[in-house]
């Protein structure tokens, strides 16, 4: 097994400093040729904001679509010509969900997602007073919308540009894994990889890591759906073999990162850094990571052992905040350069 001191570089200030500042974006595939449907669930029933900078999109009807809930996105690429369901769930914080049921019942969003995977059911956790809603996007992600009364889940870092959203923030993504897997492992490879603090919780069947000040990052075995597990669960990646390299049209996920060429040498002394042959932006180097202020990971490997391979794979976009001149990066959604990053990269 590789020694923590191999690739431990800057990683003794993500104890008190958790390296992981936000996690930005969600990158899910729609259906080509269905701005309508997204329009709806995203923007007419949830109150997404629509990011201006993809307004030319919306109005040809066609290509992504970004959705913005406070200072995170939801990146939404037309398939070719599927869509993609997240094989997990997005939990999202409201300061209420009735208006989102008022919608419902006063709108035409029930007609327009009809047809569709959609649905949305009122549920009470544990027979509280409390009301969140569990929905289905119109091709099957799912997501719980949670009742932050007291906006505990306000971010005040940032938001997305344009008008403000309904909805403060992305609070959890929860990822499904294959029953079995080692969530120790997964545990070991944001801690000891990613730089972010002990796992909130980690178990034979579960790991929960904290991504920002009221982020989290799940690990949940795939729930039973009657029959074999191994029957329903589907993988978080769809990669090819393109002309130019491994093209992967599975979902990723977007995080910033305080201390990013650190957080690099230790992706690439283990092995796990990746380019994505979908995307223009790419860096194979960590110069290249430097100048295009990400980098890419795919496989989630026990860094204590390393020779069992991939404990799953999920891509990950591991963003600057800082550019090579120290200037802010553009998509970054933080007002101001966190003190953490001055200096950086």
């Amino acid at each position: 097994a590789l020694q923590v001191g191999e690739f431990a570089q800057g990683l003794s200030n993500t104890k008190s400093k958790p390296n992981v500042l936000i996690l930005d974006h969600l990158n899910i595939n729609h259906e080509s040729g269905r701005h309508d449907l997204l329009k709806s669930f995203y923007f007419d029933l949830l109150r997404f904001a629509i990011d201006p900078r993809k307004t030319e999109n919306i109005r040809n009807g066609k290509k992504t679509i970004w959705a913005n809930i406070g200072p995170q996105q939801f990146h939404l690429p037309e398939g070719s010509p599927s869509a993609q369901a997240f094989n997990g769930q997005v939990t999202l914080a409201y300061p209420s969900v009735k208006s989102i049921q008022d919608r419902y019942e006063n709108t035409n969003v029930k007609d327009i997602l009809k047809e569709t995977q959609f649905s949305m059911t009122a549920y009470h956790p544990g027979n509280s007073a409390k009301t969140e809603l569990h929905l289905t996007d119109p091709w099957g992600t799912k997501f719980r919308v949670v009742e932050d009364l007291g906006g505990h889940h306000v971010d005040l870092r940032g938001s997305q540009p344009g008008e403000e959203s309904e909805g403060f923030s992305i609070t959890d993504i929860t990822v499904h894994v294959p029953r079995g897997s080692n969530f120790a492992g997964i545990e070991r490879f944001y801690e000891m990889i990613i730089g972010t603090p002990s796992a909130i919780i980690c178990n034979e069947v579960s790991c929960v890591i904290s991504v920002g000040p009221t982020q989290t990052l799940s690990f949940r075995e795939q729930p039973t759906v009657g029959g074999d597990l191994d029957e329903v669960y589907s993988p978080h990646d769809n990669t090819i073999d393109g002309d130019e390299g491994t093209i992967n049209f599975g979902p990723h996920i977007s995080m910033y990162v305080a201390e990013f060429p650190s957080t690099y040498r230790r992706a690439e002394a283990i092995g796990v850094t990746y380019v994505n042959h979908r995307f223009k932006r790419r860096a194979y180097t960590l110069d290249e990571a430097i100048d295009q202020c990400m980098f890419r990971i795919i496989d989630i490997i026990d860094p204590e052992n390393p020779e069992e391979g991939a404990i799953l794979k999920l891509e990950h976009e591991i963003r600057s905040v800082v550019k090579k001149d120290g200037s802010k990066y553009k998509s970054c959604p933080f007002n101001r350069i966190p003190p953490c990053c001055l200096g950086s990269p």
